[in-house]
């Protein structure tokens, strides 16, 4: 890691102020702009980004308390401790991006820089899979692209290293200058042209012109000469006159030029010329987009004089990216976190953090293979990775390699080493764990899916995929709808509307939000005994629950003078000292609340029992999401105004108004009062057709063919014979049914799956267990996947053919499907 002191670092910044800790000037090794993700104290220099959404500042203190003393703020920042550093800034931004470019200049060594509308990540791993064997090579972790994650990548530079891979992704115009003086790439590669943010660009050739800021002193550029929008531009631009342009495709003027590709069951055959000579090269991937992005590498490769032999070799053991951190549920109550894959030091303290995230058990396991191609000593790489353990709060450790289980000295914790993955699995027994949250990381060639298969509770091969990334993104999309200063609460009744209570309570306890909402308090006893205490409100506290309520620091709705009353006489049985409430109002949907003419007594009871602390006051809408009934809505908001203000004069104190749902966050602006409240529209559904295409799907129905079959003319399928083929027909069995979630009024032609991008009908009854789908004139094989829905579109089109609403379709997918959580 780089070393600098503070002073070096505000000598470099050029601070507005530096406000010093006279004592001590501090070694600075790791830069932090999350908060949440905080390793090193004593070596950390905190960035208060402000964004439109957060202001970092607001996290200062809470940093200081756990040790921080090292703080890049806005210039108007006022509050400091003595023993802590502060340089003060116009832009904390611009600041992180201009020590990263402090940083990068004192480096020489080649710098390969990629951008491109895709492929960026994986061609750049895929550079590191194919380089890292003869050079030391530092690379963005994961996808680290943005304008934050750019000079955090270029941080990572040491002098150890020969080689560095760095991609660069914008959404705007004007973002790409400031990624080139960070990154200063010499190689360039230009992955393709796609769709990606094209609505924030007047026109496909500013994009790519916005993006070719990268590449403007590079010594060469790569890219397919077949995208003739790319190579129009290049060629016309004067800054790339006296570049090497290194081109690959079809066209004969290609330096490299594709002579043909054959594609067999799992593997391509790709014949190229290159300076005169022809060579043919397997690749172990059939698909056109892994083709395209092997072709950037092969580019690279024969940039750097690589022999045909040697390439032919690399190029044949490429092995897929994995973009997505997997968590999925366990033996014995553990969860496991899936990310065995590869093993480098920067995708450990990333899996690190996302294991630290995780609430739902006290204890966490890591097992690790030896790191390959480190550029450092094994002592002095296994002592970092023990340092690394300790401060994400690792209770145990397996090391699995050789090299590892020489350092094993160097961990102090509960330990146990092996010298291959074959000798754990040799000794492993199912009891080893229990209750706890499981790290797998290893490098591919320790094959640690091995210990993933044992480690995973078995179920069939149905299972419900959950994008915890397109979660955050939904929630950071409403967020941008409101004011700074609203607060957010987020639903979970009904196993978060089927994605699974703990593993979503987790990444929105992550993501800071205010409240959480269950439906009945043993929902809520569950996230509490699973480490989960942001403050959650019960929606219906059934009055054989109210104890429930006490003893898991829960919040109950209040709806009526008769559930108040039972609530102070359990406070009295449990001698309770004071507990928060939520007080509804009816304002039209006419389910539960108080009315105006309850008020009296209302005011009354209350005020007689300061214990009861009144935390929000709230109404629902009965119809925010249909325009024909929007003066009603708006007759709801002037009528809750006016009966919360009333109470809250009456009542006293810092009391929370709210009444918009996810509809109402979007549609009515005026309706998001002191906090919003997100159900459907955090799991990507909205009935908007504005709001819709800016959220993220996050639940994916997915299983896979059992088997399939010819049926002849006049046969019948299923139960009942209720399908008759009326030609020679294949069909496909597929292992969901009834019972996994699928509505038996699905069958006989009603509704559809998507095999390998086509749509095929469910024909016949549908089964407990299995369905059947016509699949004539598919292409698909057994095994192949199918996806039940995977889209808005999908989950839509399915309720419509079921005359109902996506919060059933959603909520009607069982606990016996497993949930299998995904996190880049």
């Amino acid at each position: 890691m780089p070393h600098y002191t503070i002073s070096e670092i505000a000598e470099a910044l050029k601070v507005c102020s530096f406000v010093k800790n006279t004592l001590e000037d501090c070694k600075i090794s790791h830069l932090l702009t999350d908060s949440r993700k905080l390793g090193n104290a004593q070596e950390t220099l905190f960035f208060a980004l402000k964004t439109k959404r957060n202001d970092g500042a607001k996290y200062i203190e809470e940093l200081y308390q756990k040790g921080v003393r090292n703080f890049v703020a806005d210039e108007n920042h006022r509050n400091f401790h003595s023993d802590a550093n502060y340089l003060l800034v116009k832009d904390p931004l611009q600041a992180l991006q201009k020590l990263a470019s402090f940083h990068r200049e004192h480096f020489s060594i080649p710098v390969i820089g990629i951008t491109g509308s895709n492929g960026k990540t994986i061609v750049k791993d895929w550079l590191c899979q194919l380089l890292s064997s003869d050079k030391n090579v530092v690379s963005s972790p994961k996808s680290y692209n943005s304008q934050i994650g750019v000079p955090l990548s270029v941080w990572n530079m040491e002098e150890n290293h020969d080689l560095a891979i760095f991609e660069a992704g914008i959404s705007e115009p004007n973002e790409m200058p400031q990624l080139q003086s960070i990154i200063r790439p010499t190689i360039g590669i230009f992955t393709n042209i796609g769709q990606a943010h094209d609505e924030n660009f007047l026109t496909r050739n500013q994009k790519i012109a916005e993006k070719l800021h990268l590449f403007t002193h590079v010594k060469t550029l790569i890219y397919n000469i077949d995208y003739p929008e790319i190579h129009n531009l290049v060629v016309s631009f004067e800054a790339f006159r006296d570049k090497k342009i290194f081109t690959w495709g079809r066209k004969p003027e290609a330096d490299i030029r594709i002579l043909s590709i054959e594609k067999f069951l799992k593997k391509s055959i790709i014949k190229v010329i290159f300076n005169g000579e022809e060579n043919a090269y397997e690749l172990p991937f059939i698909d056109n987009a892994s083709i395209e992005n092997a072709m950037h590498c092969l580019s690279v490769l024969y940039y750097f004089n690589y022999s045909p032999e040697i390439i032919f070799g690399r190029l044949k053991a490429l092995t897929p990216v994995a973009m997505r951190l997997e968590l999925k549920e366990g033996i014995n109550n553990c969860s496991i976190i899936n990310d065995s894959y590869s093993a480098d030091l920067n995708s450990l303290e990333i899996a690190l953090d996302f294991l630290l995230q995780q609430q739902q058990h006290h204890k966490r396991t890591v097992i690790l293979s030896d790191i390959l191609q480190s550029g450092k000593s094994d002592t002095d790489l296994y002592q970092e990775i023990a340092l690394l353990l300790n401060l994400k709060k690792v209770d145990s450790f397996i090391g699995i390699g050789e090299r590892i289980s020489m350092q094993g000295h160097l961990f102090d914790l509960p330990k146990q080493f092996y010298a291959s993955t074959q000798d754990f699995l040799r000794d492993f027994q199912p009891s080893f764990f229990t209750n706890e949250s499981i790290l797998l990381k290893g490098a591919r060639i320790f094959e640690f899916e091995q210990i993933d298969q044992l480690l995973q509770r078995k179920s069939h091969q149905t299972v419900l995929e959950v994008n915890l990334n397109a979660i955050q993104h939904n929630l950071n999309y409403f967020k941008s709808l409101v004011g700074k200063d609203t607060k957010i609460m987020t639903m979970v009744k009904a196993f978060s509307y089927g994605a699974g209570d703990v593993e979503i309570a987790n990444i929105l306890q992550f993501n800071k939000v205010d409240y959480l909402t269950v439906a009945y308090a043993d929902e809520g006893a569950e996230l509490r005994k699973s480490g989960i205490k942001v403050p959650i409100m019960v929606m219906n506290p059934e009055e054989q629950s109210l104890s429930t309520v006490l003893k898991h620091c829960l919040e109950p709705e209040i709806y009526s003078l008769r559930i108040l009353h039972s609530l102070l006489d359990e406070m009295t049985f449990h001698k309770a000292q004071k507990i928060g409430i939520h007080l509804e109002l009816d304002t039209g949907m006419h389910r539960l609340g108080f009315e105006e003419k309850d008020f009296p007594d209302l005011i009354q009871l209350l005020k007689g029992h300061p214990e009861v602390e009144v935390k929000s006051i709230f109404s629902h809408f009965a119809a925010s999401d249909e325009i024909e009934f929007d003066d009603f809505t708006h007759h709801q908001i002037q009528l809750f105004k006016e009966m919360a203000t009333y109470l809250k004069m009456e009542l006293g104190g810092n009391i929370l108004l709210h009444i918009a749902n996810t509809a109402g966050v979007s549609r009515f602006p005026e309706s998001h009062f002191d906090m919003v409240r997100l159900g459907i529209g955090l799991y990507g559904i909205s009935s908007d057709p504005k709001v819709l295409p800016l959220l993220e799907n996050v639940s994916t129905l997915k299983t896979r063919i059992s088997q399939i079959r010819q049926i002849e003319k006049d046969d019948a399928v299923g139960y009942s014979r209720r399908w008759i083929a009326k030609e020679t027909s294949h069909i496909a069995i597929i292992p969901i049914g009834y019972a996994d979630g699928l509505s038996r009024r699905l069958g006989n032609g009603v509704g559809h799956v998507q095999i390998n991008g086509q749509s095929a009908p469910i024909i016949g009854n549908i089964c407990m267990d299995m369905c059947m789908v016509d699949v004539t004139g598919i292409d698909c094989k057994e095994t192949d996947e199918v996806i039940i829905f995977g889209s808005s579109d999908l989950v839509q089109k399915m309720a419509h053919n079921l005359n109902t609403i996506p919060y059933e379709v959603f909520t009607s997918i069982p606990n016996r499907v497993k949930r299998v959580y995904f996190h880049e």
